[in-house]
């Protein structure tokens, strides 16, 4: 069977929609969120409040969290396409150039005259790899809803997204819950009219800080099940950085340890976290493996700088998978273990 054959995973509930589905499309994913181009500059030790050192190295690399995603699916075979904007500005370029060669196609990513691309100054900690982010994004970079196309959604077999311009992801969500394709979702933080996005999502894998800061319930095991029984969506998930990600599935929770590696650079790696994931799905991975997957290609890009600057093979996932240490959480471990 040809990939552009693989029938559609199954969906939340018992809408038939979600089943038995084997269209031809074109694309495998399609994306719609958040693109930047990064400053990073690697500096010996972060100083303190009012403090002062020099900086070894400044790098500009192309990132974002839809558009990172979307280049690790590239990355990894499948076909993709990217919906956003950029500015007509260098950053702008640099971001378009980033994602035209590694194949995504990027005919519906508008550029916007006069506006300056979303931007990020990243602060890495040689010693450790860990990042501090400051960054902006101007209003005229926003996505309105009437930009999206159904042709534009419906074209592929998965749709990913983020939570930044929510009227327009939740349009893209739609469409794609209404021609039965599988949505999964990257959020972060606290958007405003995001509770209409939530019930259009299949699989949401959130930051270890939203589902606490969503349901008010600072136990992660509670706020998952209480996302879940709200919205009735199949995965409800949370990446814990080199800890791993949690996940409950069908009234059962999962715990995927990370990965050690050396790390370089933290930037980009949940963003590739979902890529990957994403990959697994459509290529119809079980949870644990897919999980286990993804935490492998986010650690493996921690060795580089940049948020795309390590994405690895899918070989060299499956070694890291079959030989290299895990960083477990004895606390998420034991809770699992526990049912």
């Amino acid at each position: 069977m040809r990939a552009a054959e693989t029938p559609l995973l199954p969906g939340p509930g018992a809408d038939p929609a979600y089943n038995n589905v084997t269209v031809e499309r074109r694309f495998d994913v399609v994306g719609v969120g958040l693109n930047a181009t990064d400053t990073i500059l690697m500096v010996s030790r972060f100083p303190p409040h009012g403090g002062k050192v020099p900086f070894a190295k400044e790098i500009l690399s192309p990132g974002g969290q839809v558009a990172s995603a979307l280049a690790t699916c590239q990355a990894l075979g499948l076909r993709t396409k990217y919906i956003g904007s950029v500015g007509d500005d260098e950053r702008g370029r640099i971001q378009l150039d980033s994602l035209r060669s590694t194949g995504i196609n990027i005919q519906h990513v508008q550029i916007r005259a006069g506006c300056a691309s979303q931007s990020a100054y990243i602060i890495v900690d040689e010693e450790t790899g860990e990042r501090t982010i400051f960054w902006r994004r101007d209003e005229c970079l926003r996505i309105n809803p009437e930009q999206i196309h159904e042709d534009q959604i419906t074209c592929a077999r998965l749709l990913h997204i983020d939570g930044h311009d929510t009227p327009a992801v939740e349009r893209a969500a739609r469409i794609a819950r209404d021609a039965g394709i599988p949505v999964t979702v990257d959020v972060d933080t606290i958007y405003e009219g995001f509770d209409r996005v939530l019930p259009l999502v299949d699989f949401l894998i959130a930051s270890s800080e939203f589902p606490g800061r969503w349901t008010g319930e600072q136990d992660p095991f509670r706020a998952l099940e209480l996302i879940q029984a709200k919205h009735k969506m199949k995965l409800a998930a949370m990446t814990l950085g080199s800890r791993g990600a949690l996940a409950l599935e069908a009234g059962r929770f999962h715990y995927s340890p990370g990965f050690v590696v050396a790390c370089v650079d933290t930037t980009g790696a949940g963003d590739v976290f979902h890529g990957a994931f994403c990959c697994g799905l459509l290529r119809g991975y079980g949870l644990e493996e897919n999980l286990e997957f993804a935490n492998a290609m986010a650690a493996l890009n921690c060795r580089a700088l940049g948020a795309r600057g390590g994405i690895a093979t899918e070989p060299e996932a499956r070694e890291l998978m079959r030989s290299a240490e895990r960083c477990v959480s004895r606390t998420f471990s034991q809770r699992v273990a526990q049912g």
